[in-house]
């Protein structure tokens, strides 16, 4: 990550100052910054963590120590620093983590070594302690331009019993020229350096307490008589952040929490090359995700203009955040589109789950999966239902998967079809008997062992018995959709691992969707005539029972971006009669 954090802090007598910073390094150290193969400059190796070796470095010739300055080096002179303005002492060497990985040094110092990029910290120092703050003069804050860079500041206090209102103010900023990846490194960046800031406020004010207990300030200053606020400082009035937290290695800790801090952010996003356009479950992805955002936003504005917290129920079709159908399914979506922690499956894979289930009943409940129709698993383990649930949503697309996982009530199909139930749950006698729905009943296994455990951790299946009903069982002769037989045939197929059948399954999906596409563009878009359509379908492979019923339900999944892009190039009667005439 190409960036630099920054401590600063404002001081009562110089103003906004950089206390200490960490940097990046790609190239080898400039000039004057440590090289180990110098004579009179040495890297001591002192620790290795997490793959970044850390090592002190000596810098004879930095600005701070007032020692062979010149006047173009960059940060203030000796004479106008106090205690309160200095973190490392004169002769300090500073600090370097060596990251093996990458080859990147991240290097802490008071100052940046370069005059531009110490101006650009300058700048954003003054700023983030002046005019850019929240309310309250305490929190995060975004500001910046194209030609200064942009900063992530966040604002706080630090007690001290000798400083006026007993606390002192500080900001920790997060400079780079990249506004995008700071903007999407905030909910990561907010959360680590609130971190860092509440432990240094602990170690603080255990210190303020201490000194409090021994000789409260408070009624000393109150007895003494009124003078000027700075006439009556004392030497001791501006005091190091070490002697504030009583941490003899702050900066070697906080040197070590900037540079893994630069290292995580940088490495948490990375840019893939797309080619071609994207895929129909992107497009669904990205709208549910937009669409999540949106309802927050709505709720935080609801609850701002109520002045209470808002109960989040009732929005929509009596939705909620967390016990709506449609938001967990939705929650599910984007939570596993960005790579979020998952728990344990029971169920590993179609594979596995077809080995569980048997041959015939997992042809039967694909089947129905793949038709849209209704799947009720009936079981008092949720988590099975729900590991079944993310298994079988695999073989549709995203737009077409609408999940209740677990439910103390029967939903209609128009909500979900995929819906959980506990077993004391009933089930209407019109839906049992429907061949639009089909229920899957997880019993207690009347023998020791209805499933053969092939692995330790599939010892919990092996109580359960998976009954498999429908009002219109499939037929054993039925050929049933052309993709439900290519699927079949790559789960039989041993020789073909997990992640190879899963990969052939996106390839089959996106096939069929192509056609999906068409098929849309055709019929509600054209509005061709029915057997304009049949030869259609001839020509696409898709012209038996099954397989249009298929195309039909997944036609409900296409993203409204494919939909409105599509009407919106449909030319008008108008110009199209002009064009003809022509």
């Amino acid at each position: 990550m190409n960036a630099i954090v920054v401590l600063c802090h404002f001081c009562e007598l110089h103003g906004p100052r950089t206390l200490f910073c960490t940097e990046v390094l790609h190239a080898p150290l400039p000039h004057g910054a440590g090289n180990g193969d110098s004579p009179g400059h040495s890297e001591q190796p002192e620790e290795e963590e997490g793959g970044i070796q850390m090592s002190s470095r000596i810098r004879p010739h930095s600005p701070v120590e007032g020692a062979s300055v010149d006047s173009s080096s960059p940060g203030p002179k000796k004479s106008e620093m106090c205690e309160g303005c200095r973190s490392l002492p004169a002769g300090h060497p500073g600090y370097v983590s060596h990251d093996k990985e990458t080859s990147i040094k991240y290097v802490s110092h008071q100052h940046p070594n370069h005059p531009h990029l110490f101006s650009i910290v300058r700048q954003a120092c003054v700023r983030s302690l002046s005019c850019e703050v929240c309310p309250g003069r305490e929190g995060p804050i975004f500001f910046g331009d194209e030609q200064h860079g942009f900063v992530f500041s966040h604002t706080f206090f630090i007690k001290d019993s000798l400083a006026r209102g007993f606390q002192r103010w500080y900001s920790i900023i997060t400079v780079m020229m990249d506004r995008i990846y700071l903007i999407n490194s905030w909910p990561f960046l907010l959360g680590k350096i609130r971190g860092i800031i509440d432990e240094l406020q602990g170690k603080a004010l255990k210190v303020f307490e201490a000194e409090q207990y021994g000789c409260p300030q408070r009624a000393q200053r109150m007895n003494t008589a009124f003078t000027p606020f700075l006439h009556q400082r004392n030497g001791n009035a501006a005091r190091s952040l070490t002697s504030l937290t009583n941490d003899e290695n702050l900066w070697a800790c906080l040197h070590t929490s900037f540079a893994w801090l630069l290292k995580a952010c940088g490495s948490r996003l990375t840019e893939k090359l797309l080619e071609g356009a994207p895929t129909e479950d992107t497009l669904v992805q990205m709208e549910k995700l937009a669409d999540l955002e949106e309802e927050s936003e709505g709720w935080d504005n609801s609850e701002e203009e109520d002045g209470k917290p808002s109960s989040r129920v009732g929005i929509g079709e009596g939705r909620e955040l967390v016990k709506s159908p449609t938001d967990s399914s939705l929650l599910l979506d984007c939570g596993s589109w960005n790579g979020g922690p998952r728990n344990q499956s029971v169920f590993r894979s179609l594979r596995h789950l077809r080995q569980v289930l048997g041959a015939s009943a997992f042809h039967m409940l694909a089947w129905h999966v793949l038709m849209g129709n209704q799947v009720i698993w009936k079981a008092r383990d949720p988590d099975l239902v729900q590991s079944a649930f993310d298994v079988l949503r695999t073989m549709l697309p995203v737009g077409c998967v609408r999940i209740i996982p677990y439910s103390d009530k029967y939903e209609e199909a128009y909500r979900c079809n995929f819906l959980g139930l506990a077993p004391h749950v009933p089930v209407p006698p019109h839906i049992l008997s429907s061949e639009f729905a089909v229920l899957v009943e997880v019993r207690t296994a009347t023998r020791l062992s209805l499933y053969p455990v092939l692995f330790d951790d599939e010892q919990a299946l092996s109580k359960y018995e998976f009954v498999v009903t429908s009002g219109s069982p499939v037929a054993a002769d039925r050929v049933g959709p052309t993709i439900l037989n290519k699927v079949e045939a790559a789960l039989t197929n041993q020789n073909l691992s997990v992640d190879v059948v899963d990969q052939c399954l996106i390839c089959l999906k996106e096939e069929w969707m192509n056609k999906v596409k068409v098929l849309f563009k055709f019929t509600k878009v054209d509005s061709r005539p029915k057997e304009d359509t049949q030869k259609l379908l001839s020509i696409l492979g898709a012209a038996e029972e099954d397989n249009v019923k298929l195309l039909k339900f997944w036609m409900t999944g296409l993203s409204k971006t494919y939909k409105s892009h599509l009407m919106s190039t449909v030319r008008s009667p108008i110009s199209s009669s002009s064009e003809s005439r022509n």
